[in-house]
């Protein structure tokens, strides 16, 4: 294990020749060959498929490749195809190669903060995979740091890259569900009873473990513990809100102009999955509440995650569901909608055997679609209207088939909102290329650090407050936790040594 004086100075070195590297500099480096230097840290599931994205890429060289798992490390290298291509161990050497400009971090999320936070301060710019943030503290100190060193820094969360989703934004702007007051979405599957449980052993030779636990506390190894299913133990991962809450939220908060919520409350916890040695949920329900604009009532946001059922029918509802009080729309990839009725609201009322006088008085007004154009067909049983998109792909997730058939499933273009939308768009190698595109003009991304940084907030809000067992009260203005001395001590969560120290050399905490 490195000691805390040898990080600090390998830390300090790197910095010290980022610091050095002024805007101009950085550009006369991209302009000896106009490629892009590329380094990959993490070469799991996710990685694997940015290197092969990046392979696809004519403007980038890939360079170097760092994993603490050395079988994975000599796969990833030869994976690359560049016999110079350089492997490490260590990313700290990786950071000190003056040929790699920008580094992808595709790590186990517990990683993600420290490595963005000091790849910024040794001048790279950073794709770094989402969830960003394991607690909410470390989201501000990365986009301190973007800012400080003047980072180019892109979240994963790529789904809003897609252009149905950037139709189904034109569709909230222009108001056409009126006003929408609820959104919800769900991931459900089944994998009861679990992966099983793994004993405490040595770790595999080749494995340093140590630098995977990284930052977190020391633990003993297990197999579990690594590699894959780090993804379900609390201190390595936020489990499926993190997971794939963070692509749903993210989407929600583009379509929906969204800063970030008033109030979380979460319940659920290990309920089903009784042969396995995860400690995340495997049910966890959860609501927020967003404010309006200029004070005026919000929205509010509903989830809900099971690990012990797929469900059927709208319980197993794919992408997210937007309700509005002229019509409904469903996301997930492509959009659908479906209008509401209107009518005289008596009408609605109770009649059993009919009112005393002086009840409400029925009337014949007839009901009428609020949106004629997604008015439902009762002669086909369909919507009238057309949404946006193609069914999507297997494992991309089914908005228009698995989701109650509305209107204008499968249509592939909807030029109304000025977009062609797709349920199959390559929506990672789409984030990848804007991010390529804004580190040559130092442009804002479109998945920024600020971006990822408010989704991250809204997941970790609702696993602070499963945890707690208690609503949470949040200024999404002054992004602090209000009333709730407990809660506002869970938005941070301590370094272990030596990576407390490397921390604090490249941001103020």
């Amino acid at each position: 294990m490195p000691n805390e004086s040898n990080t600090a100075q390998t830390t300090r070195r790197v910095f010290l020749g980022a610091a050095a590297m002024t805007a101009a500099s950085y550009n006369r480096i991209l302009g000896a060959n106009d490629r892009i230097g590329m380094g990959f840290i993490g070469f799991g599931l996710i990685g694997k498929q940015h290197v092969a994205d990046f392979k696809t890429f004519n403007d980038v060289d890939l360079v170097g490749m760092c994993d603490c798992y050395k079988p994975r490390l000599d796969e990833g290298l030869a994976y690359m195809g560049n016999p110079n291509a350089k492997g490490y161990g260590d990313f700290r050497k990786m950071y000190e190669n003056k040929d790699i400009q920008a580094v992808v971090v595709a790590t186990p999320d517990h990683w993600h903060a420290l490595l963005t936070i000091m790849a910024c301060a040794a001048g790279k710019d950073v794709y770094v995979e989402k969830p960003m943030t394991l607690f909410i503290d470390e989201g501000k100190w990365m986009v301190q740091a973007a800012n400080k060193y003047k980072r180019i820094v892109t979240a994963g969360t790529q789904r809003r890259q897609g252009a149905g989703v950037k139709a189904a934004k034109k569709v909230v702007e222009a108001g056409t569900l009126g006003k929408i007051h609820t959104v919800r979405w769900s991931a459900f599957r089944n994998i009861y009873p679990g992966f099983g449980k793994t004993p405490v052993t040595d770790p595999p030779p080749g494995y340093d473990y140590d630098m995977w636990l990284g930052p977190s506390k020391k633990t003993p190894y297990q197999a579990h513990r690594g590699l894959y299913h780090f993804r379900w133990f609390w201190d390595f991962s936020g489990g499926q809100m993190t997971n794939l809450g963070a692509h749903q939220i993210d989407q929600v908060m583009y379509c929906m102009d969204a800063k970030g919520p008033t109030l979380v409350m979460s319940e659920g916890g290990r309920y089903a999955l009784d042969n396995d040695d995860g400690d995340t949920p495997d049910l966890q329900d959860a609501i927020w509440v967003f404010p309006g604009k200029n004070g005026a009532p919000g929205w509010t946001m509903y989830a809900a995650i099971r690990e012990a059922n797929a469900g059927s029918g709208g319980d197993s509802m794919r992408g997210q569901l937007y309700t509005g009080t002229k019509g409904t729309m469903s996301l997930a990839g492509n959009y659908t909608i479906s209008s509401e009725t209107k009518s005289n609201p008596v009408n609605d009322i109770p009649r059993f055997q009919g009112h005393p006088t002086g009840g409400p008085v029925y009337d014949q007004t007839p009901r009428e679609p609020w949106l004629p154009e997604f008015a439902q067909s009762a002669a086909a049983g369909r919507g009238q209207g057309r949404g946006a998109g193609a069914p999507p792909a297997a494992g991309q997730g089914r908005g228009a088939g698995a989701q109650g058939r509305g209107a204008g499933a499968g249509v592939a273009t909807d030029n109304r909102y000025g977009l062609t939308a797709s349920g199959v768009d390559p929506t990672m190698a789409l984030n990848e290329r804007d991010w390529l595109d804004c580190v040559r003009s130092r442009n804002k991304p479109f998945c920024s650090v600020e971006d990822g940084h408010r989704v991250a907030v809204v997941c970790n809000l609702a696993n602070m407050s499963l945890r707690l067992h208690r609503a949470i009260r949040w200024d999404p203005e002054k992004e602090v936790v209000i009333g709730d001395k407990e809660a506002a001590a869970a938005c941070v969560k301590p370094y272990r040594a030596p990576w407390d120290a490397a921390l604090r050399a490249c941001v103020k905490v």
